[in-house]
């Protein structure tokens, strides 16, 4: 690889950095052909995009990027895949849901929405983490939950004092 294609390179991986919000950091080796046929056709239902990169590649462009990546370039080290999603969640769910049949992929560190996660042991609480719609959607219900109260406090006591008024018109 020429210095201008790694050049290249390093530009293209900052501005998917720089894009994207929710980034994964993964080891896949040890797989087999299949497995990892397996795994990148259930990334790309799941929206998620996967490709492996050579982590001095990665480094550079993690350091030429805006963002503040803290301790995560620390795990480059050995086969590192990439796997990026616009839910923040997804990624976790994958690798967990995929680890039912194989000890891979291992989860190196992650970058969520500013947060930084380092280890495998994170991958539960990366699972647990509620995407953005969702939140939304608990805070719309949490919001609409004591208004329908009242309404409906409203209607049922409507009707039962238009009932105590026509009980006792016909007396």
């Amino acid at each position: 690889m020429t210095r201008e294609e790694k050049a290249q390179v390093i530009e293209q991986l900052k501005e998917t950095l720089t894009s994207s919000s929710t980034i994964y950091l993964a080891d896949i080796s040890g797989l087999n052909a299949g497995d990892t046929a397996d795994l990148r056709r259930a990334c790309f239902k799941a929206g998620i995009s996967l490709s492996v990169v050579k982590n001095t590649l990665l480094e550079k462009a993690m350091e030429a990027s805006d963002k503040d990546f803290g301790d995560l370039p620390t795990v480059l080290k050995g086969e590192t895949s990439i796997m990026i999603s616009e839910t923040g969640n997804a990624p976790a769910k994958l690798i967990k849901n995929f680890r039912k049949n194989s000890s891979r992929p291992v989860l190196k560190g992650a970058f969520v929405e500013e947060a930084i996660y380092i280890g495998d042991n994170f991958l539960d609480a990366l699972v647990s983490i509620k995407s953005k719609d969702e939140v939304i959607a608990e805070i719309v219900a949490l919001l609409q939950s004591p208004a329908k109260n009242v309404i409906s406090g409203l209607k049922s006591g409507g009707g039962k004092l238009a009932g105590i008024v026509k009980t006792l018109s016909e007396r």
